[in-house]
């Protein structure tokens, strides 16, 4: 990795005022391997130099180094392997990580329900009409097999199971745009919408798998407006159904809350 190396009257921090300064000396080194990463010098599976290195390189201290990649370690852009091919390496893309931050916000009351399905049904009007526009038929006859086993968890009362497999359903949309931006957003909206409906206990909506079915008839014709339409719909109804559910959990809450035995 090649990163210009500060000299000691310019490095990033020195003095009794280090301390002070740190939060802005191990941004700044976070900012410029971030750097290195958009201008492809840093590629997915290098490996840093060491601690030692870095902190010469930046012409900081070691501690400076390591709250730097702590902190990029957590935003999983680098991963610290121990043994004896261990160290500092760039992290392959996850996008589970945009889920997991997301599912943060919302769990720390930063992103309202109201909000995340907002959005998802935005989301799904541009992934739907990009289906439709680039999907295979291979693509569509996935759909049909998701909503098929979706139908045999209903019919077998496997509503865990259900929960999960019915929410395939858009992952696989989000694959038939061909649009890897569009793949990492449906995947994050849809872990929150999973999570939220086991929080909630969110009871499944039978009419679900009749609506997905009538859209995959849609896609197939390459009927963007109807496909769109009924996604809309559908989400609409879905979103109101979530609602309901955080109530009336909320009302349980109140009612053991103030009962006499709590």
């Amino acid at each position: 990795m090649s990163i210009p190396r500060k000299s000691a009257a310019g490095g990033l921090a020195k003095s009794s005022g280090a301390a002070a300064r740190r939060p802005r000396v191990f941004e700044d080194i976070c900012d410029q391997i971030r750097q290195k990463l958009s201008s492809g010098e840093l590629k997915q599976g290098d490996k840093l130099p060491s601690e030692r290195d870095l902190a010469e390189t930046f012409g900081t201290s070691r501690a400076a180094v390591r709250e730097a990649l702590r902190s990029l370690e957590r935003g999983g852009v680098v991963e610290l392997r121990r043994g004896v091919k261990g160290g500092t390496y760039v992290s392959r893309a996850d996008p589970s990580i945009v889920a997991q931050s997301l599912h943060d916000l919302l769990s720390f009351g930063a992103v309202s329900i109201q909000s995340l399905t907002e959005s998802r049904a935005i989301l799904q009007d541009s992934v739907i009409r990009l289906a439709c526009d680039r999907g295979t038929d291979a693509d569509f006859d996935l759909l049909e097999a998701s909503i098929d086993r979706t139908e045999t968890l209903t019919r077998e009362g496997r509503l865990e199971e259900r929960r999960v497999q019915l929410l395939e359903f858009y992952r696989l949309l989000g694959r038939a745009t061909r649009n890897e931006v569009m793949v990492i957003l449906v995947g994050a909206l849809t872990d929150m919408v999973l999570k939220l409906m086991a929080r909630h206990d969110v009871a499944p909506r039978l009419a679900t798998i009749r609506t997905h079915r009538q859209i995959v008839r849609c896609l197939r014709r390459r009927d963007k407006e109807g496909a769109a339409q009924l996604m809309a719909t559908h989400l609409d109804k879905l979103h109101a159904h979530f609602l309901k559910a955080e109530r009336s959990q909320q009302k349980r809450s109140l009612a053991l809350d103030s009962s006499p035995n709590a």
